[in-house]
């Protein structure tokens, strides 16, 4: 694990903005084990500010699935609390802010985030994202 942490952290460096996918997410709130001192490693730097963690409302809705289903009311706060009220955490709906969104890109040339965090082998294969994929395994 130390030296996925590592390859990680280098991939940090110079990164304002880290997209976090369903997975990480539920990682980090869960502490799933295998992957805890990775995810302590990234949530560690978006709150000292070193990092901004962006979310969404899809990142939001696919973390609230297995809590809903387990009627588990107190991850479900979880959830709610980390994603949408995080320090150093900003949280974009699809919604209009997608369309402000896409207008400032275009304007000024802007991404929404530097990089973005998955375990989602299946987006190995996509090659048109202008940004860094970080991969947790």
């Amino acid at each position: 694990m130390k030296a996925v942490a590592v390859k990680v952290a280098d991939v940090l460096v110079g990164i304002r903005r880290l997209f976090l996918d369903t997975s990480p997410v539920i990682y980090h709130v869960e502490g799933v084990a295998t992957y805890q001192p990775l995810m302590d490693l990234i949530f560690r730097e978006i709150r000292r500010g070193t990092v901004e963690g962006v979310t969404s409302s899809v990142t939001f809705a696919e973390c609230l699935v297995h809590p809903y289903r387990r009627g588990d009311v107190t991850l479900i706060r979880q959830f709610r609390n980390g994603i949408t009220a995080g320090v150093n955490t900003r949280y974009v709906g699809v919604d209009a802010v997608a369309e402000d969104a896409a207008e400032l890109r275009a304007r000024y040339n802007i991404g929404l985030a530097d990089a973005f965090l998955t375990n989602d082998v299946a987006l190995k294969c996509v090659s048109e994202l202008s940004i860094p994929l970080c991969w947790m395994s």
